[in-house]
């Protein structure tokens, strides 16, 4: 045996870490009474690491997670932690893991937090990751946990915007989420119809042209401009002042936020992240640890987390070129 008894879980803990996404909770407690039904007992850190190097570590039944899977946010609440990235942090979770008898972790996060599971994965702690973040940039899963809502949020928003910039005949631009990437912006470039989608993973973005774009639009007699820009670009209200400035048209920035995080997850967030939950602890059962679950090709799979860690994901070019054509 051995090694062997090592990787027999009686206790699993769960944490979110990092950015809320709608949708954790409904993994949470997926976790919960997946692990109870299995026989196991479970702990829910609030917090995140922050949580876990400070001892905030609660028992959680079944009853505990009634009524949260239509929640937004995180019922654990979460935190950034800084400390997890020192190697004396890491040896202090893993050292309070043992001593609350957390034999399998649960770490719903973005990679930030998966790259903290990994360190605690190779001191010994079984630990499996679930992909939480809305800006959908985890490259070894098509879906993250939080998306669809923070997507669906965002288009009903930009649709509204749309509405009083038609009014006035103005030029809007409005800025969405995530991060470094630009999934929400092309997204929602589609859904809402927007005549320009300005992300960060393409270079060649030219002010001048896009001036241009705006005045050639007005010659045509449209009745408003609608431009997407990601949070990667940012600078949404200087940029307002540019574009009126250069074609006398008024320009207003709407920077949506963190109303995108927040809000009821849709059917596909409550589901998919149940699934996964529930995947996350069969995992552990079986003995597996370091591993992300994810979702490709209609399958729920799971990827080892320095792998998972070291993929690049781009945006898909197909649908970039078919944004521009439809915003014609």
């Amino acid at each position: 045996m051995g090694n062997d008894s090592e990787k027999i879980v009686r206790t699993i803990g769960v944490l979110t870490s990092g950015g809320d996404a709608p949708g954790m909770n409904a993994a949470i407690r997926a976790v919960v009474r997946t692990a109870l039904s299995r026989g196991l007992k479970v702990r829910g850190i609030r917090r995140g690491y922050l949580g876990l190097l400070n001892e905030e570590i609660i028992d959680l039944s079944a009853r505990d997670v009634s009524d949260t899977i239509e929640r937004g946010g995180t019922i654990l609440q979460t935190a950034r932690c800084k400390e997890m990235r020192t190697e004396e942090g890491q040896q202090k979770a893993a050292a309070i893991c043992k001593k609350y008898g957390i034999d399998g972790l649960v770490v719903i996060g973005g990679d930030g937090s998966f790259a903290g599971a990994q360190k605690l994965a190779n001191l010994g702690v079984n630990t499996i990751g679930l992909p939480g973040t809305i800006d959908l940039d985890i490259a070894c899963t098509e879906y993250t946990i939080g998306f669809d809502t923070a997507v669906n949020t965002a288009m009903e928003a930009i649709d509204k915007v749309r509405d009083t910039s038609t009014s006035h005949e103005r030029c809007s631009i409005i800025e969405v989420m995530g991060r470094d990437a630009g999934y929400l912006a092309l997204w929602c470039g589609i859904a809402n119809g927007a005549e320009r989608i300005l992300m960060p993973e393409e270079q060649d973005f030219d002010e001048k042209v896009l001036i241009e774009d705006i005045l050639e639009n007005k010659r045509r007699g449209k009745k408003n401009y609608i431009i997407i820009n990601a949070e990667g670009i940012g600078d949404s209200i200087n940029m307002a002042k540019r574009i009126e400035e250069a074609t006398g048209i008024e320009t207003r920035a709407t920077i949506l936020g963190h109303m995108q995080r927040g809000g009821s997850p849709t059917c596909k967030d409550r589901v998919y992240a149940s699934i996964m939950g529930s995947l996350a602890v069969d995992l552990l059962i079986a003995g597996k640890s370091n591993r992300v679950v994810g979702y490709k090709h209609g399958e729920y799979i799971d990827f080892d987390i320095d792998e998972a860690l070291a993929m690049r994901k781009a945006i898909p070019e197909y649908q970039y070129e078919i944004s521009k054509i439809l915003a014609l």
